[in-house]
């Protein structure tokens, strides 16, 4: 083989491990796009770079697999449903205390499945892995829960934190037992808003029927004018009286 055929087949090689190692990157990024959803976008925004960010992500799927989480047996499950209710019914008589409550709840559960509790980021990036979709609602919660220790929260504000809680202790639970057919206490129940109808295209009107014109009146047809009759004048050679 000569020295410009070792070469070329040199930069073939080299080409073709850049294209593989090209997809693989593209396969792992779609991969972190698809589990963790609008998580990977904030992610991104909050680290150096793209790489940083995937980086961080990576880690966060490490160190979730080593978690040891356990399912609820189902009376667990009923007995964490039904203090969710005892929870929305505190609300009526005391939204500050009722979001203090749903923050404890929903910390105890996670604890009992096997999420670490103690560091709130650490809680955060684990509970990303599998829970990426609601975990935005978690995250508003917990900034109105720390507004509500400061006496900084609305009304408004603690109840939609409490909505917010429970979006993700519903899918910590599962779908078997969490209550979500039972209506909320009044309070808690977000107004139905009637959907205003669409902009109703004003029926076409029916066009009135085009008046039938009468047809013209026929003119009469012009008289003749009888011809002047001709006076006779006196006859040629008729002798006169």
């Amino acid at each position: 083989m000569t020295t410009a055929q070792i070469v070329i087949l040199i930069v073939v090689i080299v080409v073709v491990a850049a294209i593989v190692a090209l997809a693989v990157a593209s396969a792992r990024r779609r991969a972190l796009r698809q589990r963790f959803g609008p998580e990977y976008e904030r992610v991104v925004a909050e680290q150096p770079s793209r790489s940083a960010a995937e980086h961080e992500l990576r880690e966060r799927e490490r160190r979730h697999a080593e978690l040891d989480l356990r399912p609820l047996p189902a009376p667990a499950r009923a007995e964490y449903a039904a203090a969710w209710q005892d929870v929305q019914t505190r609300f009526v008589d005391s939204p500050r205390d009722a979001v203090r409550a749903g923050d404890e709840l929903v910390t105890r559960l996670l604890r009992e499945i096997g999420y670490p509790t103690e560091d709130y980021d650490e809680r955060f990036a684990t509970l990303s892995v599998e829970h990426a979709q609601t975990l935005g609602h978690y995250r508003d919660a917990h900034d109105v829960f720390q507004r509500n220790e400061r006496g900084e929260a609305s009304t408004e504000q603690l109840r939609q934190a409490l909505m917010h809680y429970r979006a993700l202790f519903d899918e910590l639970l599962g779908d078997e037992t969490a209550p979500r057919t039972q209506p909320a206490p009044t309070e808690m129940t977000e107004p139905t808003q009637r959907t205003e109808p669409t902009d109703l295209t004003e029926p076409t009107r029916r066009t009135e029927p085009t008046q039938r014109t009468e047809p013209a009146q026929r003119t009469e047809p012009t008289r003749q004018t009888e011809p002047t009759r001709r006076t006779d004048g006196p006859r040629s050679g008729a002798t006169a009286r």
